[in-house]
């Protein structure tokens, strides 16, 4: 019985993958509103109602798809984050932010699945959020380090936060613990720009722009740790 009901989530952990792979395809050709189970359904040979048993709904499809997504650029970031060495905080910062970059580049369907224009109708339930703040919490583990370390000397002084925004700071420190408020908005800043500038990028907002994108990009990335502290 044990076997036979191994033998049983094996063939249904394959066909899962199977659905998913399909529908990562269609994200490049129809985009997330254009998901469609009966169409995933038609690639497979199956009738519909028996993909229902894997995947209830669109949104159940969505949902694994965002979550798988998330967790890839998480992996991504971690392991980015364990090859570098401890106290080298700038060399890890810049080593992740390439790493979203080039997830980004390899996936760009999936990234804006992410990051891109919310799909009409969906909303993502909290059965997303662990894997979403996968590399958030690498990012804010390197500057949270970097300030038990005394490594962080701003280049400029800046504004101190109002003390309206403590409470928004107190929110975001569970992801950068240890650290003070402008610390808390020096990051947010920080992780702000890498993601908006891998958007502008992927988006084609660069277009007939920026060129060189790779040393721009890297360069930018210096000014934001310029701005967090970190030691060039």
């Amino acid at each position: 019985m044990t076997a036979s009901r191994t033998a049983r989530e094996r063939v249904r952990a394959e066909l899962t993958r199977e659905i998913t792979d399909i529908a990562r395809r269609q994200l490049a050709t129809e985009g997330a509103g254009g998901l469609s189970l009966r169409a995933v359904a038609r690639e497979m040979g199956m009738v519909s109602s028996a993909i229902y048993r894997y995947f209830p709904s669109r949104d159940d499809l969505l949902t694994a798809l965002i979550i798988d997504g998330y967790n890839a650029i998480g992996e991504a970031v971690e392991q980015a984050d364990a090859g570098c060495p401890r106290e080298d905080f700038l060399g890890r910062w810049l080593t992740v932010c390439h790493a979203v970059r080039d997830w980004a580049l390899a996936h760009p369907h999936e990234y804006a699945l992410l990051y891109g224009s919310p799909v009409p109708g969906y909303q993502a339930p909290q059965d997303t959020v662990p894997a979403a703040l996968r590399d958030t919490i690498v990012f804010g583990r390197i500057l949270s380090e970097a300030h038990q370390a005394a490594a962080l000397s701003p280049a400029q002084p800046a504004p101190s936060p109002p003390p309206s925004l403590h409470a928004d700071a107190s929110a975001v420190r569970a992801l950068i613990p240890d650290v003070p408020d402008d610390v808390i908005f020096r990051g947010v800043m920080a992780w702000t720009a890498l993601y908006g500038w891998v958007s502008f990028e992927l988006f084609g907002q660069y277009n007939n722009t920026i060129e060189d994108r790779r040393t721009a990009f890297d360069h930018s990335m210096r000014l934001m740790a310029a701005l967090m502290g970190l030691a060039q």
